[in-house]
């Protein structure tokens, strides 16, 4: 026996020497840059398919240029444009070619607007001639080049304006656009946020033709904030946000007519949101996706540019809430791909040009997750699903008849595929809980490898050297649902140990956290307080995404109910296990994960000892028009559905250990939600932590802002947990 114990402690030495002999990760590990993958440029398929098009930067020596390369070999074949002083081409931070290839339009001196928004001075180079022409002295928004590549069409200053280039002929198409008011070709600050796009005018199949949207926002209410800047007196910021239940942008659709100068309105009945337009390849049919205002009901129209005439192609109906996406796709023939959850999963369907349902293409208790077009050659359509696992993702294609499926990704992961575009060719991108980002060329005809591109062998390399514990997936049966969960557990765990526990979750609608791929910072934060004896777990409750509608759906009018009893119920059956210490629980969460780890410790105090909310919603009825109402309807419709919900009226719960923290410049979230919550538990009396983040926005960034606030967030933790 004691010869045996003499091993058995030889055996814990050399363990404790090879875990000093690792390094535990810290915060400047994680912001500092060591953990980051590799990825490729970002890359532009060339019309010919066979080839593509990359943009290198050298911003230290003020240099960009455009270069090609052919899929098969990888190898470079040419430079199409790079920076040149003699000829004034400057240094480039984007580009985009003309539909044939012969101009590329690029784009300096950008800057931020909003997150989706962008100015900039953009110039237009003719790769026949070598001519280089500046579209405006100004900064503008969202210049496109026509079809044929004669004209540039833009915004400036909520007007929109069409360049002909060969005179330098500028014609003002609209001139009511005013700041805070009136906005023409682009989107206000929700329909950028919500619906996902910026640019709202679309130039038709040949070029005649500009359908735009207007946005008179002149009744929507006005949110200010703060700027304070560096100067003596901060600068207040004011611009149009609808929250829940006020007044939206009255949306209207125009049509510019380039040969007569005509603008006209097409009356659509007067829909609420127009989320969506696109021009079909009949160069007088528009498509127009038409929202009431509960998102409840979608209308999709083909509009005679000529008549000015809508006819209904479909009507898509949910009783909770239809998605908006970009999945519809017109055929050659003008017959279309669309996605739809009718079936109970996210699938695609296909119409034809009427309107009129052919067929279904996919089918089963699985969700296509992303689509990625159609090719008229082999007709074939190409599209991502969760097939395998709703924590999976993998590539796939089928005929337009519905038949001859194929899996054509490999590997237990996350697949993510860019085709060229012919669809002869695509690079995978694959990723799981153990590999980092592994980019492969393929065929996309059987999905065979051509050849690896590039690894991240090297970040394997650097993170052998590392404490590192394994994300271990499972589920976990929780009011009479099995969710997907991960689990971190210390290195060198041991199960006749008791450890504090840590739940991480966002759990908004349709999200996911728990998914077989590769690390973000969370997941490398997550390693350093594992490191420090903390079990991490993460569960998806209901409410979240990709097992089917009446799972995600399950939430709508109660947004925060069901997911927080499901974090509540979970952590009181971890804490059931015999390695987890019931007292020591924490929760934590950044924007919608916020507003939840706010409810669990206020809802949960019997169960949670301590959370982290970061930049949190507080109540929905701070929050905008697009988002809250298409789960929660309005709050004049829906009141106990907001207040039954809303930390602001749990204060008085509050036990555990809190810090609260917001960025003041939150354009998103507004500090306005903390504001409020922290006024409700002063006048509680309660005993919280929290932080102002000055000039920062949702995502609470720059310099050391990160650095310095995970430090904050990880000495609250392990004081705390």
């Amino acid at each position: 026996m004691k010869r045996r114990s003499g091993l058995c402690l030889l055996f814990l030495l050399a363990g404790a020497m090879l875990t000093a002999q690792q390094t535990k990760i810290s915060l400047e590990d994680i912001w500092g840059g060591t953990f980051r993958t590799e990825g490729l440029e970002v890359l532009r398929s060339m019309k010919d398919g066979q080839h593509y098009t990359i943009l290198h930067t050298d911003r230290a020596n003020g240099l960009s240029s455009i270069d090609k390369y052919e899929y098969s070999t990888q190898q470079k074949v040419a430079t199409v444009l790079q920076t040149n002083a003699a000829k004034g081409i400057p240094a480039f931070s984007s580009y985009q070619f003309s539909d044939d290839e012969s101009q590329v339009l690029l784009a300096t001196e950008v800057e931020a607007i909003y997150r989706r928004s962008r100015l900039g001075i953009y110039y237009v180079y003719n790769l026949t001639s070598g001519e280089l022409q500046q579209i405006s002295e100004n900064k503008i928004q969202e210049p496109t080049l026509s079809p044929n590549g004669d004209r540039v069409a833009y915004v400036y200053e909520n007007n929109l304006f069409v360049l002909e280039l060969s005179s330098g002929r500028l014609s003002q198409i609209t001139t009511d656009g005013r700041r805070n008011a009136v906005i023409n070709g682009v989107t206000d600050w929700v329909y950028e946020e919500e619906f996902g796009f910026v640019r709202a005018f679309q130039w038709n199949a040949d070029g005649s033709k500009i359908a735009f949207l207007r946005f008179d926002e002149s009744d929507v209410p006005e949110f200010s904030m703060d700027v304070y800047g560096s100067e003596l007196y901060p600068m207040p910021y004011t611009f149009k946000y609808p929250k829940a239940g006020e007044a939206n942008a009255v949306v209207s659709l125009h049509m510019y007519d380039l040969t007569s100068g005509q603008t006209r309105q097409v009356s659509l009945g007067d829909p609420y949101y127009v989320p969506r337009i696109k021009w079909m390849h009949h160069p007088d049919h528009l498509s127009v996706q038409a929202l009431n205002r509960h998102q409840d009901s979608l209308t999709l129209y083909q509009v005679d540019a000529a008549t000015l005439q809508a006819q209904t192609l479909l009507t898509e109906t949910d009783a909770a809430y239809v998605d908006v996406t970009d999945n519809l796709t017109f055929l050659p023939d003008d017959r279309f791909i669309w996605t739809s959850e009718k079936d109970g999963y996210n699938h695609i369907y296909l119409h034809g040009a009427d309107g009129r349902q052919l067929r279904q293409l996919t089918s089963g208790p699985w969700e296509v997750t992303e689509y990625y077009g159609y090719d008229p050659g082999s007709k074939r359509i190409f599209y991502q699903a969760t097939e395998e696992g709703s924590i999976l993702r993998d590539v796939y294609s089928i005929t337009e008849r519905g038949k001859g499926k194929k899996r054509l990704s490999a590997g237990e992961g996350t697949h993510q595929a860019a085709f060229s575009a012919d669809f002869s060719y695509f690079i995978n991108t694959f990723s799981s809980v153990d590999t980092p980002p592994v980019y492969t060329l393929h065929k996309a005809s059987d999905g065979s490898q051509v050849k690896e591109l590039q690894n991240n062998q090297a970040l394997l390399a650097t993170l052998s050297a590392y404490q590192m514990s394994p994300k271990e997936f499972s589920t976990i049966e929780v009011n009479g649902h099995a969710l997907n969960m991960y689990m971190i557990k210390p290195p060198h765990f041991d199960p006749a140990k008791k450890y504090p526990l840590l739940m991480f979750q966002y759990s908004g609608p349709g999200s996911q956290q728990v998914a077989n791929s590769w690390h973000g910072s969370n997941d490398y934060w997550h390693q350093l307080l594992a490191a420090e004896g903390i079990v991490i777990a993460c569960v998806d409750g209901r409410g979240t995404g990709l097992k089917g509608r009446e799972f995600k759906k399950m939430t709508q009018r109660e947004l925060g109910k069901y997911e927080v009893e499901d974090q509540i119920a979970s952590a009181r059956q971890l804490s059931e296990l015999p390695y987890i210490d019931t007292a020591r629980t924490g929760i934590w969460g950044w924007s919608y994960g916020g507003f939840m780890a706010s409810n669990c410790i206020l809802k949960g105090n019997d169960t949670f000892e301590m959370a982290i909310a970061v930049a949190p919603v507080t109540s929905w009825r701070f929050y905008d028009t697009i988002y809250t109402e298409r789960y929660m309807q309005t709050p004049q419709e829906n009141p106990n559905g907001y207040d039954l919900n809303s930390p602001l009226n749990f204060a008085d719960r509050l036990q555990g250990k809190f810090l609260l923290v917001h960025g003041s410049a939150d354009d998103n979230v507004h500090v306005q939600n903390s504001m409020r919550l922290v006024e409700a538990l002063v006048q509680q009396n309660k005993a919280f932590d929290w932080a102002i983040y000055p000039d920062k926005n949702h995502g609470i960034y720059g310099g050391n802002t990160r650095l310095q606030l995970f430090t904050k967030m990880t000495r609250f933790v392990l004081e705390n947990l």
